[in-house]
């Protein structure tokens, strides 16, 4: 099956009239169809399907023997997210295994395709959570805690799918099984001028609750003066966050928050907020979030209102795996990127922040290698085999957002490209 048609197949699924984008939650309806509909092509093609305790999905092409090489990536999203976060490696996976089939070519190391379970961390809250799991980088006694915006904890949700909540956790012979895996996504930036590229790191990056706990009270009888008001002190944060992500060449985004009790007429008596810190090393990253601390702890003493931080994840700063990074830069090949060597705008590279070098080429014809700010799989992987990414153009650097695009030449440039490095990962004994 070509890559259009796959592609056709998936873009309904899920898209929010509403909203606008895509709304495919782990574990709802929507991403439900996504996983049969990925249950399916492995079937087409004969592959073996494997599910593992944590909810992640893998199809196998069992050919020849050693360590297998791994490509995928996720099929849920965040709230009105774009069509290609996910979706295109996951798609692409399986139009190059099509590809190195129609060729007539036999692996001598099997081949896998992952769909990785909550990437997004858009329900429980934390990202790459089916990853963490596996890799043993978050405690299950934690994820199962995890809850829902409507209460219901993971363990619960995936009890109801025929998961066992007290299996999850590290899966060792599953990682053993696994030589390397290379990860293919959209570019979430506009750092990168060919159509595709390859991944040199992740900044580090990682999200806090913040809890301002007032005084809910009348909106119009309450003087000014008598109020305990969560609401003030809560602005006051946004704005320290920008200032101190300013400050540090970072970035810092407040972009979900809940209101209790949520009325027009009422003070609030209750304000969370997400904050979402990224930077060009963890100390740049540590300022923003206790600059931001500080500012609403003040504003906070000034106004009667209590205020709590809550870490919910970290990553610190990943390097893809040299040697295979390098290997898939000279695979992919192609002419230098144009803006070889210059630093990259501030905030540019996938979102990420500082003065961070941009995309560069080592050699004559190989890929640009650019970092990202984006978080993904493929950097929890990286802690326990050998990982690294391939990314495609994105022309506008939207993402997240119903925006997000890539033009079907490149699609089929990141296939190709695919294509070719499963070709030669999986080629050698």
């Amino acid at each position: 099956m070509s890559f259009q048609r796959m592609w056709a197949e998936l873009l309904p699924i899920g898209r929010d009239a509403a909203i606008g984008g895509y709304r495919r939650f782990s574990w709802t309806p929507p991403e439900l169809e996504c996983r049969a509909w990925f249950r399916d092509q492995a079937r087409r093609r004969g592959l073996r399907l494997e599910a593992d305790r944590n909810g992640n999905l893998f199809a196998w092409w069992d050919a020849g023997s050693g360590p297998a090489v791994l490509t995928g990536s996720h099929l849920d999203s965040v709230p009105g997210g774009g069509a290609f976060d996910g979706p295109l490696g996951v798609v692409s996976a399986l139009a190059a295994i099509d590809r190195l089939r129609a060729e007539g070519w036999t692996p001598r190391r099997p081949i896998g395709v992952a769909v990785f379970a909550e990437e997004e961390g858009a329900r429980f809250g934390v990202a790459c959570l089916g990853s963490r799991l596996l890799t043993g980088a978050i405690d299950p006694a934690r994820a199962r805690s995890l809850r829902d915006g409507d209460g219901r904890t993971f363990g619960e949700v995936i009890a109801e799918h025929g998961l066992d909540p007290e299996a999850i956790g590290p899966e060792e012979d599953l990682l053993g099984r696994i030589g390397c895996f290379v990860e293919l996504h959209i570019e979430q930036g506009r750092a990168l001028h060919a159509p595709v590229g390859v991944a040199s790191a992740i900044i580090p990056h990682g999200r806090w609750r913040l809890d301002f706990t007032g005084r809910g009270d009348h909106a119009g009888t309450t003087r000014l003066a008598d109020r305990r008001d969560p609401m003030l002190p809560f602005a006051r944060a946004v704005l320290a966050a920008r200032d101190g992500a300013a400050a540090h060449g970072g970035v810092a985004t407040v972009g979900k928050t809940a209101v209790v009790p949520g009325g027009v007429n009422a003070i609030p008596s209750r304000v969370t907020a997400w904050l979402d810190a990224r930077g060009p090393d963890e100390e740049a990253v540590r300022r923003i979030v206790a600059d931001t601390l500080q500012a609403a702890r003040r504003a906070g003493a000034d106004h009667g209102v209590s205020v709590e931080l809550t870490e919910e994840s970290f990553t610190a700063v990943v390097d893809f795996d040299r040697a295979l990074r390098d290997r898939l830069a000279r695979i992919v090949g192609g002419p230098p990127a144009a803006d070889a060597g210059t630093p990259a705008p501030r905030g540019a590279a996938g979102g990420g922040a500082g003065d961070r070098p941009g995309p560069h080429a080592p050699d004559a014809g190989t890929a640009p290698i650019l970092p990202t700010g984006a978080g993904h799989d493929a950097g929890v992987l990286a802690a326990r085999v050998p990982s690294a990414m391939l990314f495609v153009r994105n022309p506008t650097g939207v993402s997240h957002a119903p925006a997000e695009h890539a033009e079907p030449d490149d699609c089929l440039a990141g296939v190709a490209a695919l294509t070719a490095v499963l070709k030669d990962l999986a080629g050698e004994e």
